[in-house]
């Protein structure tokens, strides 16, 4: 069987390990394969091209051969556009990459959420506080959404009626979006809701959801967060419980 060789890729570093003293495991993102490994051989040399380039939150286009589960990285070439963002903007570019290494299966293409993820980089790189906590946001409702995890947020879950504009409702990990009771902290009325859905279904899902998080950040956050702990199945991710750290000191 004739090895399948990929050139020219689209590519961002979501993570990389140690593999041996020379080498190292990448787990990349790549607009048409989605997440896959792969193997820099004697990445960590000094003389190597390799050393400079794979670093996360860099665009990439890649070129790698193999059947395997761990590909082999022949080239990389950076595209350029930005510099390597630092502080609080740094650990947000972490935190998209911690929420794609464990939601997203290796293997799946997802083209359009790459396109958002490329977005939200440029965004971070970019270091606007205010634009980048609602592109954080956008990223989240619609990387749930692309990997099925989003209920619709037209109707409430468990009994599909239509949402009233306004009464308030609460997105739950365990049932979707209810009516909200007097002791949930965080909710949205109806009218919020629909924006929201309407701007998912845009055909520039991004920008629209961006504008329609733009007022709604405060009370959306927890809830989405409480979402993403749910399915990746902790209580806080490594790069929050870094944030918070980091703040106490």
């Amino acid at each position: 069987m004739a090895t399948k060789r990929i050139a020219d890729e689209p590519a961002y570093v979501l993570h990389r390990y140690d593999w041996s003293e020379s080498s190292l495991i990448l787990e990349v993102f790549t607009r048409h394969y989605g997440r896959i490994a792969l193997v820099a051989k004697g990445a960590k040399k000094p003389s190597s091209s390799f050393r400079p380039i794979l670093l996360p939150l860099q665009p990439l286009h890649v070129a790698y051969g193999g059947d395997a589960e761990i590909r082999t990285l022949r080239s990389a070439e950076w595209q350029g556009g930005h510099v390597m963002p630092t502080g609080d903007a740094l650990l947000s570019g972490y935190y998209l990459n911690e929420l794609l290494l464990t939601l997203l299966a290796r293997d799946d293409p997802h083209a359009e959420l790459f396109d958002i993820y490329a977005n939200v980089v440029q965004i971070i790189a970019s270091e606007h506080d205010e634009v980048l906590q609602g592109a954080l946001r956008t990223f989240e409702l619609l990387l749930l959404r692309e990997v099925g995890f989003l209920p619709p947020l037209n109707v409430q879950t468990m009994t599909l009626a239509p949402l009233d504009a306004e009464v308030a409702y609460v997105l739950v990990p365990e049932g979707g979006l209810r009516q909200a009771h007097g002791d949930d902290r965080a909710s949205l009325c109806g009218a919020d809701w629909l924006r929201l859905h309407d701007a998912l279904q845009d055909h520039a899902p991004f920008t629209t959801t961006l504008r329609a998080c733009a007022e709604l950040m405060g009370a959306l956050k927890p809830q989405l967060r409480a979402l993403l702990h749910y399915h990746c199945g902790v209580k806080t991710l490594r790069t929050r419980q870094m944030m918070i750290d980091i703040q106490s000191l």
